[in-house]
């Protein structure tokens, strides 16, 4: 008999525990924080001037665009003004060396109103060109040609002294940093360029190789 009273003293106070505490577990949990609901931007905040810029979204808004502007710009002006179609945007970067502002907008009141910024730091431009020096006419000439890479940037072969705007065989860097390119007819002094073309910079020659076609 003691035993089981015993026993049962025992059960009734862990019921009373348990008791007890199930009020305070239930506090807990309904204690817990609830999800977050703002919208999330992050990337690098220094790149090579010219370069495609990765952003990193999280609840983005209906209707965001993601600017790049200077500082002082007002949320009307912009750069670079893209609308997001994934969580991963990438957007051009300006082709000149400064100080700019990634922004997340979204409209208001028919106007751009700035949800977040971030400072963005571009450095100066720079191209690595390598292909052989000579090459026989209509042969062909492999090409490696790495810099910004940004979407509009080409690697091009030209007459030399050609203008900037001049056409050639090309590749875009964007796609592949490597290709071969089928050399003219036309024997002479020639030169391998990579040509950026960015906003605010336009066509800008980052890097150039001569090479002869005989």
């Amino acid at each position: 008999m003691t035993v089981g009273g015993t026993g049962q003293a025992l059960s009734r106070r862990g019921l009373l525990l348990a008791v007890g505490f199930w009020p305070a577990a239930a506090l807990a949990q309904k204690k817990k924080p609830a999800p977050a609901t703002e919208p999330g931007m992050s990337a690098a905040r220094t790149i090579m001037a010219g370069a495609p810029l990765s952003v990193f979204l999280t609840r983005a808004p209906q209707g965001a665009r993601l600017a790049i502007a200077r500082p002082d710009d007002a949320a009307s002006s912009a750069i670079v003004v893209v609308e997001p179609r994934n969580t991963v945007p990438a957007l051009p970067t300006p082709g000149l060396a400064g100080i700019y502002e990634l922004r997340l907008t979204v409209a208001k009141d028919g106007a751009p109103a700035i949800l977040l910024r971030q400072p963005l730091v571009t450095t100066e431009p720079s191209a690595t060109l390598a292909a052989p020096a000579r090459v026989g006419r209509g042969q062909a000439l492999p090409v490696r040609g790495i810099g910004p890479n940004g979407d509009q940037d080409r690697v091009v072969l030209v007459p030399a002294d050609s203008p900037i705007e001049a056409e050639g065989p090309r590749f875009f860097p964007a796609e592949n940093v490597e290709a071969v390119l089928e050399a003219p007819e036309q024997s002479g002094p020639y030169e391998l360029r990579y040509v950026m073309n960015a906003p605010v910079s336009g066509l800008r020659i980052l890097a150039r190789h001569p090479v002869v076609v005989e």
